[in-house]
């Protein structure tokens, strides 16, 4: 492997050099070596590095362990992606806080244009994995990957359910490579390697501690589509997946439940509170998606349009591509969500833009 990856994982050992200040030292300094090599007047010149980051900087010894993993992944035939690889996925990549370094143990594409996580209780009630295993029998038609936390409950029926149905399904962990958690998924984890495969931020050696799991569930959140909630309790780790995907922008829905049922307050108070849509079936979630519907594009009114300067600006966003997702468009034209969503509405209304799953974009 190239001496490049080495300073990329010494990057993550950098101790107070987190995710968002990581891409930040990344992008002023020129690359991961260049941060190693920095001198240290101009770290001091770089926007929210203090005077103790920079003596980390400059005086860590972390390259000896980065060479230990580098060692692991080569033995294990793991694939690491940094934040700017190709193969990293592109939805999570365009969130703030998403991981530096992913280590990928699979054959999945992780950017396929159908991403969906789907979590729950650890505790799943009968009605709760039969629901699962029915909805993912009905989107065994469509070309989706599968996305959980390998948990027990909704998490291991849902990957059970990919395998069953000859769907990718992919496993997020809250600990290294080295180990499987729970134990008495192993060979499911394995038989997943093969038909999807496991991912993680996290090195070998790093144990499923309780602080790691929101980290986890913030990779389900930000690779996906959209998450569906099957069952879960009025708190858990279910409801803070499901949060911060929606602070990433993406679509969040919840199977409705019995009224009392400890398993149902969770996805009943994400619907009551508009946190999430209601969803009964795969054939919901297509539509919800978009993934059925094709409108049709009428090239001579956009040849005879006249653009407002906002509108201008989310098609100088596409730049040379002919698609794009939101995110990009978000990215390139600055504008806020609720902004943007009513400027392509429009645009999609006159025949400019056509929709398409995974909330990406064509120009007509």
């Amino acid at each position: 492997m190239s001496e490049q990856l080495l300073y990329q994982i010494g990057l993550t050992l950098i101790p107070g050099v987190g995710d968002v200040l990581g891409k930040k030292l990344v992008a002023y300094c020129g690359g991961p070596e260049a941060v190693f090599s920095e001198k240290k007047r101009a770290l001091e010149k770089i926007p929210g590095i203090g005077a103790a980051i920079i003596h980390e900087i400059m005086h860590q010894n972390v390259l000896g362990r980065a060479e230990e993993e580098m060692d692991f992944i080569t033995k294990k035939g793991i694939q690491p992606l940094f934040f700017l690889d190709k193969k990293y996925p592109k939805r999570l990549q365009h969130c703030a806080d998403s991981p530096l370094m992913l280590y990928y143990y699979g054959n999945a594409d992780l950017n396929l244009q159908k991403v969906i996580g789907i979590v729950g209780t650890r505790k799943a009630t009968e009605y709760g994995k039969h629901w699962c295993e029915q909805f993912i029998e009905d989107l065994s038609s469509d070309e989706v990957l599968i996305v959980s936390g390998l948990a027990y409950g909704i998490d291991s029926c849902a990957h059970r359910a990919s395998l069953k149905y000859h769907l990718p399904t992919i496993g997020v962990l809250a600990h290294g490579l080295d180990r499987i958690y729970p134990l008495s998924n192993r060979s499911m984890a394995e038989r997943m390697i093969s038909q999807g495969g496991l991912l993680t931020e996290f090195m070998a050696g790093t144990n499923p501690d309780r602080e790691n799991f929101p980290r986890r569930n913030r990779i389900v959140a930000g690779m996906v589509d959209a998450v569906v909630v099957v069952e879960s309790a009025k708190k858990g780790g279910a409801l803070i997946t499901a949060n911060i995907a929606s602070s990433y922008n993406r679509d969040v829905f919840a199977v409705p439940g019995r009224v009392g049922d400890f398993t149902s307050e969770g996805c009943n108070y994400l619907i009551r509170t508009n946190k999430a849509d209601m969803i009964e079936n795969a054939e919901n979630l297509r539509y919800m998606l978009g993934w059925d519907i094709r409108k049709p594009s009428s090239p001579q009114t956009r040849l005879f349009r006249d653009f407002s300067e906002d509108e201008q600006k989310i098609l100088d966003a596409f730049g040379d591509n002919k698609e794009s997702g939101i995110d990009d468009i978000m990215l390139k034209s600055a504008f806020p969500a609720s902004k943007l969503a009513g400027l392509l509405l429009g645009l999609e209304f006159d025949g400019v833009l056509v929709a398409l799953p995974g909330k990406r974009y064509k120009i007509a």
